[in-house]
């Protein structure tokens, strides 16, 4: 992978991909925020490189950086309660899907009064080249969201490119969001939203100082700072995780809450239990992967009590597969 900055973008390439080229080469195009790369994104993407590859042309994923609706949190649309994925996790996501080039937008108050038909005409087609564009049905960008499929076509006559329009994508006859995995997490109920992501929900941090009690019971934990504390965490409690060191995957047990056994400060954390790893990890940047909901978090009335019940919840993920 390379990464170039351009102007007031980042530009990621993938294998032959060149970053930026004059002129320019012809592709196909898609834009989004695309946060948590799920399911029905996964959808268009996967529409935008077979078609890439039908027409011999360069698929590219046009996305945001933060997230605008992180920028225009005081507008009607409001906040958007958390993160899916942090812009690491969302670039890896659509490597693995096989694009070419990830084309990141600095999301600003300046970019985001920007009208759709300067961004569509000097960004999309001058400057990435797009010959065809593929979007969402629900989908608009450019000032208040003005840019629409009809605007695309309408523009498409004049700039020579085409544009289609994807159905809305259901699973289980069920329609789904960004918004509707942020409620299943937010309710721990990881197995559902990661049937609709299509993957494990991730979390990654580095690892920080800590107080050292797990180490004190026999259950050395590592402390997690978040890469971004836009981040969604998800409700709190105790999760089986995998997570891969040097290539190998562990199990990992994941308390997120406040510690309530312990003194507390009230502020949520994220502390893990790597089974069966014993090395040092402070100062390395982790990523788990959110398997199962085990139980909630609860106050314990010693450190011994909070130990049987970390020896109970070990005994239960040595029973799941990875």
């Amino acid at each position: 992978m390379r990464i170039v900055e351009y102007d007031n973008y980042y530009v990621y390439s993938f294998g032959a991909a060149s970053p930026i080229n004059f002129p320019v080469i012809a592709s196909v195009v898609t834009v989004g925020s695309f946060d948590g790369v799920h399911k029905g994104h996964k959808i268009i993407i996967d529409k935008l490189v077979a078609f890439a590859e039908y027409r011999h042309l360069r698929s590219v994923v046009v996305t945001f950086e933060p997230h605008p609706r992180t920028v225009l949190k005081d507008a009607v649309n409001g906040t958007i309660g958390g993160l899916l994925t942090t812009l690491d996790e969302k670039i890896d996501l659509l490597q693995q899907e096989g694009v070419d080039l990830v084309f990141v937008v600095r999301f600003t108050p300046d970019f985001a009064v920007r009208g759709s038909e300067d961004f569509i005409t000097n960004v999309l087609v001058r400057l990435l080249g797009a010959k065809s564009i593929i979007i969402g049905y629900d989908h608009g960008f450019g000032n208040n969201r003005s840019g629409s499929g009809t605007t695309l076509e309408h523009l498409g006559f004049q700039l020579d490119f085409d544009v289609e329009v994807l159905d809305e994508v259901l699973i289980d006859q069920e329609h789904f969001s960004s918004t509707k995995i942020r409620e299943l997490l937010g309710n721990g109920m990881i197995k559902d939203a990661n049937k609709f992501l299509g993957y494990p929900y991730m979390i990654t941090g580095i690892v920080v100082d800590g107080d050292k009690r797990g180490r004190k019971i026999g259950f050395p934990t590592v402390n997690l700072m978040l890469s971004n504390p836009d981040k969604l965490i998800p409700k709190a409690g105790v999760y089986f995780a995998q997570i891969l060191l040097d290539g190998f995957p562990f199990k990992a047990i994941i308390n997120i809450g406040i510690r309530p056994t312990i003194t507390s400060t009230g502020i949520k954390t994220i502390e893990a239990y790597i089974v069966n790893y014993s090395g040092c990890l402070y100062g390395r940047n982790l990523r788990f992967s959110l398997l199962r909901f085990i139980r909630e978090e609860k106050k314990f009335s010693s450190l011994e009590e909070l130990k049987k019940q970390l020896e109970k919840d070990k005994k239960t993920v040595e029973l799941y597969r990875l």
